[in-house]
């Protein structure tokens, strides 16, 4: 018969052959509660701490030295990334029905905020560096410091800007989901994700790591008794952007190169690189509330303007600011150092 004919001389085709799509649920699920948990969390400690220390310069007019200009700077750029957290957390949860003028700037603002916070330690550390190992020139030149701090600062946001373009161009709903990339081997994702890497963590990070050599060298041949308190605040600034970033890069790295070579036909080791993103993403996302009490509220003068705002603003009872202030011995020559209102705890 007929139907004979065709079964036995088209047999059915071998189903193993075809490509299967990866399910990716359990993911999906794992996102649900852990994203807008995690950014909420951020969200709100980065708001707080960042506002605090924008008061506190705006309250005291603080902007007396380099670090001052740049702190401001960097809690600007904290800021707008914990802004931009809940929109992350709708468009990694559920489907973006916001529009692409929307869309656009939390990308835009993501990006700008993120490589401006990254130029911004580098910058810290620097003049951290030149304060400290280059005392007495930094010294000599301080009239004038404040002045380039300023205008660093705005070449800073210049320059974030311009390394954001690629995103902002691109940007687009794809799947009803907010993204620059057309799918996980978009060619496009090799060359933002590599770039980001170089100039965002390997060149702050190498920036850093002579900076604070160098500095925690010149202070190990100092006989300041604050010495080992400043050591102590630079390995916590240190370990706080390692502990942050690494791992994120780490991971944004091996997904690169996986993206360059096609991508990967294991399913389960393309959930576990997701779970891996999400996680370290979220990590590297903490800085932006831990920056404020590493690099601000650490320093002596800044914390006890900051303990005066919380006072003025009746956060505080007049006994518990004495008590915090004045009931602390503090040397008369060694608190008003640049190394002590930085580095110290």
């Amino acid at each position: 018969t007929t139907t004979e004919y065709f079964f036995t001389n088209f047999p059915s085709p071998d189903y193993d052959e075809f490509p299967t799509l990866c399910e990716k649920g359990s993911n999906r699920k794992f996102r649900l509660w852990f994203m807008p948990t995690f950014f909420s969390v951020i969200c709100l400690l980065g708001l707080t701490g960042n506002l605090l220390v924008i008061l506190t310069v705006f309250f005291f007019k603080r902007l007396k030295t380099m670090t001052d200009v740049y702190l401001l700077n960097l809690s600007f750029a904290d800021l707008l990334l914990a802004l931009s957290l809940p929109f992350w957390a709708a468009n990694s949860t559920t489907e973006w029905v916001l529009g692409l003028p929307l869309c656009k700037a939390m990308h835009t603002i993501y990006k700008v905020s993120f490589y401006s916070s990254m130029f911004l330690l580098s910058f810290i550390s620097v003049d951290r560096y030149f304060a400290i190992s280059k005392a007495v020139s930094a010294h000599r030149r301080r009239s004038q410091a404040v002045f380039f701090s300023k205008v660093s600062s705005a070449v800073i946001w210049v320059m974030a800007l311009i390394f954001s373009i690629p995103e902002m161009v691109y940007t687009n709903i794809n799947n009803k989901t907010c993204t620059p990339f057309s799918s996980n081997s978009d060619p496009l994702r090799v060359g933002i994700q590599s770039s980001q890497i170089v100039v965002a963590f390997i060149l702050p990070l190498l920036v850093m790591s002579l900076c604070y050599s160098s500095i925690v060298k010149t202070l190990c041949q100092a006989r300041n008794f604050q010495r080992n308190k400043a050591i102590k605040v630079i390995l916590a600034v240190v370990s706080v952007f390692l502990v942050c970033q690494v791992p994120y890069n780490i991971v944004l790295f091996w997904t690169t190169i996986l993206t360059a070579k096609g991508g990967t036909e294991d399913c389960n080791y393309e959930n576990g690189l997701l779970y891996a993103t999400d996680v370290t993403q979220c990590i590297a996302l903490l800085r932006c509330c831990l920056n404020p009490f590493v690099y601000a509220f650490i320093g002596v003068k800044f914390r006890h303007d900051l303990l005066k705002l919380l006072k003025d603003l009746g956060c505080m009872s007049q006994e518990r600011f004495f008590k915090y202030t004045c009931g602390r011995r503090r040397s008369s020559g060694a608190t008003d150092t640049e190394t002590t209102t930085t580095f110290s705890p």
